[in-house]
Formats: structure tokens, sequence, C-alpha cells
């Protein structure tokens, strides 16, 4: 059987850089910092206080009242990057089949929000409490419904589902997207991941497994991947979408066609629940599969968007993953940590870098990983770490990694159209 080939038409983005896709990538070339205090509730009493959130952000701007009310953040922060999606791709122009358009959408948390916040206004009740919830309580919840959302707004009859897998989420979505239609099963998939997990339980639960920084004195340098004195990541929220559609199709309608993805990978660390493989074991084998998939050698791809997280295992971990695979080229590609600057973005991380990924090898420009201040020492300072500043370098094959708890690996490998 011949494989179809997949082509991004169409991108989308909201986040803590800004809620559109120009916007987002402006503040990756400049270095900006999307870290600040929290302002979606007081935390004062938590050891961490700041996050990287949207900024600005009125959901009356994008849906009237009524809908709003209906929809937690996180599936409003999906919609808003699908719109852009969608319109940038010029379907919304074009007479397209239904069935042959389905939504594979990723996301770690879903509607966190929704469910903290019925909880926290039943357990507000006097005893005995009265067992009284939102009948919008399940439907803005559940993970799947921001796929829901969107399949309904834009009649798309095809499949229709949610991949969950922690940090990897969105990019086991573009995986399982470019899988349909490759295999000829649809023409177009809606894909991408949206998160919305800046609250009390989120901020808390994270802070008790010293998972994220608490860089208090001065957040906008607190996410600081390969620096020695990193300690921990920044949470973040947003949302990425991507409209991948079959070659031929794309032609046919004279779509703008911004990259190719040539090659994907997935594994398993098998080792702990939060903590990397030391040897980055699995995340070696993913990076070997995504290569091997796209019919490449390590020395073609010219830029690594690492998942890079400023932890402490984890940015060992993955250099030396890369290490392995790369052997004595990996000085020769280019490597950078957009998380940096964006904070981590959870379930919508890989699809948020993704979009990072094809905005780099279209531009030419490599963005920074910033507040790189002094280079851990058990990292390799020969390696081309992109620190502080962007770098114009021409770009024909960008990869994108993303690691999630669970030992959840993901590889995805943008091409320029030949």
């Amino acid at each position: 059987m011949e494989l179809k080939r997949v082509v991004v038409t169409g991108l989308g983005a909201i986040t803590p850089l800004g809620k559109t896709v120009p916007e987002f990538w402006d503040g990756l070339r400049h270095g900006v910092s999307g870290a600040d205090r929290i302002t979606r509730f007081d935390p004062s009493l938590h050891k961490t206080k700041f996050a990287c959130e949207v900024k600005d952000f009125n959901p009356l701007d994008y849906f009237d009242r009524k809908e709003a009310r209906k929809l937690d953040l996180y599936s409003q922060f999906a919609l808003v990057a699908t719109d852009e999606a969608w319109k940038d791709s010029g379907l919304d122009n074009y007479e397209f089949d239904p069935e042959r358009v389905g939504v594979i959408y990723g996301t770690g948390t879903g509607g966190i929000n929704t469910l903290n916040e019925e909880l926290r206004n039943f357990y507000a009740q006097p005893e005995p409490r009265t067992p009284r919830f939102s009948p919008h309580f399940i439907p803005k919840f559940i993970l799947n419904i921001a796929a829901g959302h969107i399949s309904i707004k834009y009649n798309l009859q095809g499949p229709n589902f949610t991949t969950v897998s922690a940090c990897a989420s969105s990019s086991h979505a573009i995986i399982d997207a470019y899988n349909y239609i490759r295999l000829g099963w649809a023409d177009v998939i809606v894909t991408g991941g949206s998160e919305a997990p800046i609250n009390e339980p989120s901020l808390a639960g994270f802070n008790s497994i010293r998972a994220i920084s608490t860089r208090n004195d001065d957040p906008k340098t607190a996410s600081r991947p390969f620096d020695v004195d990193r300690d921990g990541f920044v949470m973040a929220e947003g949302a990425a979408t991507l409209i991948l559609e079959e070659y031929e199709h794309a032609l046919k309608r004279g779509a703008k066609i911004y990259a190719e993805l040539v090659g994907v990978g997935a594994t398993g660390d098998a080792y702990h629940i939060t903590a990397p493989h030391p040897q980055g074991r699995g995340a070696a084998k993913v990076m070997e599969l995504a290569l091997k998939d796209a019919e490449l050698k390590p020395e073609d791809v010219d830029y690594i968007n690492v998942h890079g997280t400023s932890t402490k295992l984890g940015d060992i971990a993955e250099l030396l993953a890369i290490k392995k695979v790369w052997g004595d080229k990996v000085y020769d590609v280019t490597i950078s940590s957009t998380k940096s600057m964006t904070g981590h973005l959870l379930g919508a991380a890989g699809a948020t870098e993704a979009v990072a990924s094809i905005l780099a090898l279209r531009n030419n420009i490599v963005p920074p990983t910033i507040n790189l201040f002094n280079l851990d020492p058990d990292i390799d300072p020969k390696l081309d770490l992109t620190p502080n500043t962007a770098k114009e370098k021409e770009i024909n094959v960008a990869l994108s990694n993303t690691f999630g708890f669970g030992g959840h690996n993901a590889t995805l490998i943008f091409k320029k159209l030949n």
C-alpha cells in the first residue's frame, strides 16, 4: 500500500506570547518571556506565585455570553486557535466532503478549571451538602469535549477523538492525525492541543512534587533550560491547532503549504512515573524511529526543538539521548527550548512547539533558549543550544520532541516541501 503524503496547510495559536500565530512568532524570535505573577487567583499562599498565562484574554471577544458560559477555558482556547488555523488554511471557502475531515485533539487535564469550581462550590456548603451541580458541569469538564465542539462548529464528520498522554498529548494527536491521512482514511484532520491548568489544585500539586520553579523574585527568568540554577518548569496555558492535509488534496484546492510532516515516533520509557530514564533510553529510541519513518539521517536535521522543560533530570536525559542518536554529528545540529519563553503548556506543549518548529523552518530562524546564564557543567559546552538570542540558519528539516509523565515520548519531523 502506498502511503499518502501529509502537509500542514493551516496554523493557529493562542499562547502566553500572544493570541495569534504572528504574535506568538514575534515573541519567540525576540526572546520574550511569558511568565509573570498569576492573575487568575490570589497565589500568595502558594510556594510558586507565577505562571505563563494568556494575557488579556476575554472570552466575550470570541463568544457570546451564553456560549462562553458553556465552555471551559481549555475549550475556549481550542476554539480560538482552531478558528485561526481553519481560516488560515482556506477551508472556510472550500466545499469539502465533511465525512473525510476529522478532529484529533490532545489535552492533559481538559476542563480542570470547571472541575475545581464545581467541587469548591459543593464543599463550601454547610453539611448536609445538597448534591446540586451545574448541568454544564460534565459537558464542560470531560477531556474530549473540545474536539466535539470543533467538529460541530465546522461540520466535520470524520474521525473525532482526543488523545491523553500528559505532556505528550498533542504530539500524539498529531501522530494519529498523520496516520489517518497517510493511510487514506481522511483528507484533512484538525489537530493540536489545548490546556488551561492554572488553578490552585494544579499549582499546589506540582509544587508538592517539586516539579515547578519557585523563583518568585524573578519569574521572567524562572524557565531556564540547561542552566545550572534551573529549579523546575513554569506552568503555562494556551492552545495550538494545525490543519494536516493529504498532499494531493491540498494541491487540488491550491492551498498554501507550510511544511510536510515526514516522520513520527512514539515510545515508552517503562522506567518511572515522573522521572525520565537517566540515559534517555526512550527519548533516543523515539527520535531513531521518527528518523527511520522519515527516511532521514540524523545529519539531515537542521534544528531540534527539544522538550527542554528546565528540570534537573529531564534536560540532561534529553541531551544525552540526542548525543547518542547524532554521535559525532551532534555539534552540527542547532538545538533550542522554546519553553524558556512560553513555559510548559503541558498537554498543549507538543502542538505549540510543532507550530514553533514549522515557523522556524519557514523563516530560517531558530528561536533562542533564553535565560541560559550559566551552563550546567554536566552538559557538553560544545552543543549549539542557541543561548539567549535567535539565530539565522537555513532550516530544511526540523525535529520536535515531547515527553510526558508516565514515560510517554513522541517525536515529529517537519520538512520544507520539495
